[in-house]
């Protein structure tokens, strides 16, 4: 193919700018479309949901369920960057200190959600559990995502971090399950629910909910989660809270004094009102578990993430190595097509932290 005098130039002119751009540049291209991945949720929902077993019939759901919802929502959403977070060694202890029964009943309960549960102990598996979570994580090692862990912060936290101060000139994206996250939701900040696959931002969570992402964290602390053992007000449900609390969809930010108030002066209209008032301690007990924005990083864990997250840091993908992780774990019938499957999910990916 001939090309033109003036289609030369301006393809020599494109090189040169591509050969000039300097780190700042790329480190803001870089940075353009973060996905934040709770590293921790996506593991656990596999593990619990997913049957599949590897050739020689061991259980490998929560390994090859993680990997998939993973390159699923890459080369679905398409970031410049993908950042998977996991609860550090001793999470839980900050939230435990302000509710000793915090995730209680996450602790040695793990037990596979299966037909086939009869055939194991809870030994067993909770053994497995752990070897397939440590697996993951040498996987991700060889793709071209950053993975960070924190010790004594939640992933929860260090996610809301890097959303709200860390990429604040970036659009996010959030991958979990966990509804805390929907308090972050913005025009720059939105949510991906792998279960529901739905991406939402502010008109989606009031559509649902009948909710502000900026009041969600109220409803939350009125609701409470069962998932954390954090209760919360008994009969105070979704329905209930855009009844007397139609306020809550505005744009306009909220505080708790705003809802005691509120049930003060309608206690006798609302019988749910006078369960408010006396159930405020556990309300804002429960804002200090479950708020979000403002950060409960220290000033260490802050500049810990920092560190790990400079652009320079974005590992390159290793095929090789990962394919020859996939042939020692006995699971080429879980991807039959893997060559084309690592491409497909992850060589954009690849390709952005070639070009520095």
């Amino acid at each position: 193919m001939e090309l033109s005098n003036e289609e030369k130039k301006d393809l020599y002119s494109l090189f040169r700018n591509v050969k000039k751009k300097t780190p700042d540049q790329w480190k803001q291209d870089t940075n353009n479309n973060i996905l934040l991945v709770d590293g921790t949720n996506l593991f656990l929902r596999g593990w619990h949901a997913n049957p599949s077993m590897d050739d020689n019939g061991g259980h490998v759901g929560g390994l090859l369920a993680s990997l998939k919802s993973l390159g699923y929502v890459i080369k679905l959403l398409y970031p410049t960057r993908c950042i998977v977070v996991f609860d550090g060694i001793g999470g839980s202890f900050k939230r435990r200190k302000i509710f000793p029964e915090y995730k209680e009943n996450r602790k040695g309960k793990i037990r596979l959600n299966r037909v086939y549960e009869e055939m194991s102990d809870i030994t067993t598996e909770e053994e497995s559990c752990r070897q397939q979570y440590v697996r993951f994580i040498q996987y991700l090692r060889l793709l071209p995502v950053n993975i960070v862990s924190i010790d004594y912060n939640e992933a929860d936290d260090v996610i809301a971090y890097c959303a709200v101060d860390t990429f604040k000139k970036s659009q996010v994206i959030i991958m979990s399950t966990d509804k805390d996250f929907l308090q972050l939701v913005d025009d720059r900040v939105k949510v991906w629910s792998p279960t529901k696959k739905i991406l939402y931002g502010p008109g989606d969570i009031l559509r649902e909910y009948g909710i502000h992402p900026t009041n969600f964290v109220l409803f939350r602390a009125m609701d409470g989660d069962d998932s954390d053992c954090v209760n919360g007000i008994h009969g105070v449900g979704i329905k209930t809270t855009i009844k007397c609390f139609p306020f809550l969809a505005e744009g306009k930010i909220y505080t708790l004094d705003d809802i005691i108030n509120h049930a003060i002066i309608n206690r006798k209209k609302y019988k749910v009102c006078e369960k408010i008032i006396e159930g405020k301690d556990i309300l804002y007990r429960n804002i200090q578990l479950m708020q979000l924005k403002e950060t409960l990083l220290t000033t260490t864990a802050q500049l810990m993430v920092n560190e790990l997250l400079e652009t320079q840091n974005i590992p390159k993908m290793d095929r090789n190595a990962f394919v020859k992780l996939i042939v020692e774990d006995s699971m080429l019938t879980n991807f039959p097509d893997h060559h084309t499957w690592i491409n497909e999910c992850f060589s954009a990916l690849d390709s952005v932290t070639r070009s520095e």
